[in-house]
């Protein structure tokens, strides 16, 4: 029977349906199909089923699956378990973060906090992130004019940083600071999650020689653990001719360009390929005025065909597209690209390493992150940043200056705890 949906082919794991005998049964079974934490299209049942009895897998190939669906929602399930604990410890150090950062003298806040006064609110226009914490800077680099080639991209790049704080934040420094029109905050609902967890907000930089908006899609929060269950979710959705599309970001989702940073990078870059899907005079104008994509630190969000058809549109369409990665990040190496999976990116690579010296490449360095070769050289580069983050005001300008904060962190990485925590975009790149 001819399939009359949006994803007739779709393969949808369901972590919170899982129970131990699941965990085994993923591990030790090869039969995958009509389980209740594994929802998936009939022609993807055949698949799996015929992927499971083929003479052409190897035994290697079926272990490789197994593991990394195993361990997918394995990772999900541990982290839908400490999610309360989890968002109250974030919580905690947020609102630390901010007294201490508030220019009351410590007699002074006490006072307040016996009286219930003076406790920061979230959704204040001084209240600041962890990720803002991270690298408070917010002014646009003036020397960066509208006619040189990297101006859109330092735009949305600190369009980025921003999209992690709170509407009026956002609102003051886009107005304030800028000097630009805010057009907006928006909390979208997320079916899948059953909340409004897909955040975005949208700005006008509007001048005599020209009139452009920028939508920018906020990423994962690092106390968020339903955003990084979307970072660690193989799920996937096929659209017919288009290819494979990651179903974790899915689920989440004048001229103008588009950009995000982590989760928000791959919500930038499924956006046109939402319109190219629907056809109609609205995505058609939509594709018309969208003048590119500019993504930091995005993971992939597709297969090869995937990532073959968007390249094919963006050329159809004239969009630019240019996905940013700094040094060690490992959001830009999930999921993996390997047989099992088959995730792949696709356009151009900005590489920047620890001095900020940027290369376009095809693929970043370590595709896969955890590679045995590489921990030497990895640590060798988490030495260097904290040895830079001390010494780069003095040869770069105070521009460049990081706070204690992200001192602290990238010690901290130096010894292996938090290497794997996606680090805010840069500055300056």
């Amino acid at each position: 029977m001819a399939c009359d949906k949006p994803f007739c082919n779709h393969l949808l794991l369901k972590p919170k349906d899982v129970g131990f005998s699941d965990l085994l049964h993923i591990l030790f079974s090869k039969h995958l199909r009509r389980r209740r934490f594994c929802h998936s299209s009939e022609q993807t049942e055949h698949d799996l089923d015929e992927f499971c009895h083929s003479s052409e897998q190897t035994e290697h190939d079926l272990d490789e699956g197994r593991w990394l669906i195993f361990l997918s929602i394995l990772v999900q399930k541990l982290l839908r378990f400490v999610a309360a604990p989890m968002a109250a410890i974030g919580w905690v150090i947020e609102m630390c973060l901010n007294i201490f950062s508030s220019k009351q003298n410590m007699v002074g806040l006490l006072q307040n906090f016996l009286r219930g006064k003076g406790m920061p609110g979230k959704s204040s226009r001084t209240f600041v992130s962890f990720i803002g914490h991270l690298d408070k800077r917010v002014e646009l680099d003036r020397n960066i004019k509208f006619t040189d080639g990297n101006y859109n991209a330092a735009l949305c790049m600190m369009a980025s940083k921003i999209s992690y704080e709170n509407k009026f934040y956002i609102e003051t420094t886009v107005q304030n600071q800028w000097k630009m029109e805010f057009l907006g905050s928006y909390d979208f609902w997320n079916d899948y999650q059953e909340n409004a967890t897909t955040q975005a907000f949208v700005l006008r930089d509007r001048s005599d020689d020209h009139d452009t908006i920028v939508v920018a899609f906020r990423g994962t929060e690092p106390f968020d653990a339903d955003a990084w269950c979307s970072d660690f979710d193989i799920s996937w959705y096929q659209l017919e001719g288009v290819g494979r599309i990651h179903g974790g970001f899915m689920k989440a989702l004048a001229r103008y360009i588009i950009t995000g940073h982590s989760l928000g990078g791959a919500l930038a870059i499924l956006f046109p390929a939402v319109l190219t899907f629907h056809n109609g005079k609205d995505s058609d104008l939509l594709l018309k005025r969208l003048e590119g994509v500019y993504t930091f630190g995005q993971p992939r969000v597709g297969d090869k065909d995937f990532g073959r058809y968007m390249e094919e549109k963006m050329i159809e369409h004239k969009i630019k597209y240019f996905r940013s990665v700094y040094g060690n990040d490992i959001v830009p190496r999930l999921p993996y690209d390997d047989k099992a999976l088959m995730f792949k990116h696709f356009g151009t690579c900005l590489y920047y390493n620890r001095q900020y010296e940027v290369q376009v490449l095809p693929e970043e360095p370590n595709k896969n992150y955890f590679s045995p070769m590489e921990a030497i050289p990895m640590m060798m580069n988490a030495f260097g940043e904290l040895i830079r983050s001390f010494d780069i005001p003095y040869r770069l300008g105070l521009d460049y200056k990081e706070g204690p904060l992200l001192k602290m962190f990238r010690l901290m990485g130096l010894i292996g705890i938090l290497t794997c925590l996606p680090l805010p975009p840069n500055h300056h790149l």
